[in-house]
């Protein structure tokens, strides 16, 4: 499977731009779902689908932060309100199913306060 990630960019303290994540093939049955890795820390889940269709969102960023997805589409988004510079990071779109994880190759988002 290959993702392809997209949305990512400098954006202000405040905005709200949508990550998007693409693959090549269909989802419908996998996990799937984004994370991010800041610099100098370790990769951290964002928001996620699991298998069952529920989705897991990360404290520091429930409230603020929205997964969804088009499985006609093969595609989940992820919708980042109010974005602060510690959100600066570069964030991964991550599928997988059973043992087997596909990741894509980041889309970096940069907060400027």
């Amino acid at each position: 499977v290959q993702l392809q990630a997209s949305g990512g960019g400098l954006v202000q303290a405040g905005k709200s731009p949508r990550l998007s994540c693409s693959a090549s093939e269909s989802i419908f049955n996998n996990r799937m779902g984004w994370y991010r890795q800041a610099p100098g820390k370790q990769r951290e889940l964002v928001a996620i689908f699991s298998t069952d269709g529920s989705t897991t969102t990360a404290e520091a960023v429930k409230g603020r932060f929205t997964i969804s997805r088009d499985r006609a589409e093969n595609t989940v988004y992820l919708q980042m309100n109010d974005l602060q510079p510690e959100d600066t990071a570069v964030y991964y779109c991550q599928t997988g199913r059973g043992p087997f994880n596909y990741w894509g190759q980041g889309t970096l988002v940069t907060v400027s306060s």
